[in-house]
């Protein structure tokens, strides 16, 4: 496949190859992913793949860019100002303890950091356009808490990677190294309430 043009993310099936190279992408990584396959399971042609995506290249990119653009869009909910701390921070809490628990982030973690080489731009896409996203909501919800009174946070962007780094305290590296399998939703509603206990113990106003 060589690159000729753009991609075209429009028709009636671009969802359809898209979601079908996901799946392969996720099981077999760039190098063992075959177009054949990804074809196969999208259910089109090979000519009806490659005239959305001339290059697999390109589709494995645009994989991850969804990807993105998912966790993008749950970062958007993130921070409900009205709500008192606690419940703000347990959203959050919440949110990020089920992302780093599901097969899918991990996937695309693994691809990020395999193909970093070969695509180094696409991890800094995937923090840009996903984790500092977050971040950086999460940052803006802190300073506005404290300006409000109700935390006491003195350096917002270190506070908010604190955070992140409490909400996946104990399933990340397990689930990364294989450890363990999918944890249970009791579990992660466990680590997701100690994370906000201990961070509303340091800064809690």
């Amino acid at each position: 496949m060589g690159v000729t043009r753009p991609v075209m993310r429009t028709g009636r099936k671009f969802g359809q190859v898209l979601e079908g190279a996901r799946e392969v992408f996720v099981a077999e990584g760039y190098e063992g992913a075959n177009v054949d396959d990804i074809a196969r399971v999208a259910g089109v042609s090979k000519a009806t793949l490659y005239s959305y995506f001339p290059d697999k290249r390109l589709l494995f990119m645009e994989v991850a860019r969804s990807e993105c653009q998912r966790q993008a869009d749950a970062a958007m909910e993130l921070v409900q100002p009205d709500l008192p701390p606690r419940d703000v921070l347990l959203f959050g809490a919440r949110r990020i303890a089920e992302f780093f628990n599901s097969p899918m982030s991990l996937s695309i973690f693994r691809m990020c950091v395999a193909e970093a080489e070969r695509f180094p731009e696409l991890g800094r896409e995937f923090y840009r356009t996903g984790p500092m996203m977050a971040r950086n909501m999460m940052a803006d919800y802190l300073r506005c808490a404290t300006e409000a009174g109700n935390l006491k946070v003195e350096d917002p962007e270190l506070a908010a990677d604190q955070f992140a780094e409490l909400c996946k305290a104990g399933i990340f590296t397990q689930r990364l190294f294989g450890v363990a399998g999918e944890l249970s939703p009791e579990w992660c509603e466990k680590v997701a309430n100690s994370a906000v206990d201990m961070f509303l113990a340091r800064y809690g106003a």
